[in-house]
């Protein structure tokens, strides 16, 4: 599944991930307080779905999708908007954020973070950005303000699901209400505030990885012969 070549307004490759106008979020009437499996009350949409829960049972939010012909999203791109189908479709199959292709290398996997988040050796490392592929490396990082075209660039072999990000909410007698969050803050799998959770971001935790530079893969692709970035 190649990415959409590019905005039709700008000559700028549209990562796969980021949201485009006309995209929009479900409503918060279709949610209410349900009885889960183990009988206790938990958040679920009214006429719950195939896929509106991960494999460990976290309800995400909807949010709906603009799809041309060849299956890839369309429209005006919201620069600082990440679809959550698409980040979590990237993140559960280690596709590139940028074009949606297998992520992998011959030595593991690529991750960005910002250019001040360096961990101490050893130390995990957690993150919301799917990975990217070598060609499309740079393009994430120059497009991704977070990244400020200086990322800090992860090699590694070993990039567990760790938990989610999105919006906690409150059931009273008057009905469903949204709490404020911190959009960064990740909940981890297992924490029991997740019965009442919208996810919108998955999170990975990054082990045994290597800090390399962009310019050591622009060096390994060329060393590959690998063709221009599209």
């Amino acid at each position: 599944m190649p990415a959409r070549p590019a905005d039709p307004s700008t000559t700028r490759l549209v990562p796969y991930i980021t949201g485009r106008e006309g995209e929009h979020p479900d409503l918060l009437a279709s949610l209410h307080g349900t009885q889960g499996p183990d009988g206790r009350l938990q958040l679920a949409y009214r006429n719950e779905q195939n896929g509106d829960r991960d494999l460990r049972g976290v309800l995400w939010g909807r949010c709906s999708q603009n799809i041309g012909p060849d299956n890839l999203p369309t429209g005006r791109p919201r620069w600082r908007m990440v679809h959550p189908s698409r980040q979590r479709e990237c993140m559960e199959q280690l596709r590139c954020q940028v074009c949606a292709q297998p992520a992998r290398t011959d030595h593991g996997y690529l991750f960005l973070a910002g250019p001040h988040e360096a961990q101490p050796a050893g130390a995990g490392v957690r993150t919301a950005q799917p990975p990217v592929c070598v060609r499309h490396a740079r393009t994430a990082a120059e497009q991704c303000p977070h990244l400020q075209s200086r990322p800090t660039v992860f090699l590694t072999q070993s990039a567990p699901l760790s938990g989610v990000i999105g919006t906690p909410y409150q059931y009273t007698h008057g009905g469903l209400h949204a709490l404020p969050t911190d959009d960064r803050e990740a909940l981890p799998y297992g924490h029991p505030g997740l019965r009442w959770y919208l996810a919108s971001q998955l999170v990975r935790r990054l082990r045994a990885y290597t800090v390399v530079s962009l310019d050591d893969l622009a060096l390994a692709r060329h060393r590959a012969g690998t063709p221009p970035q599209a």
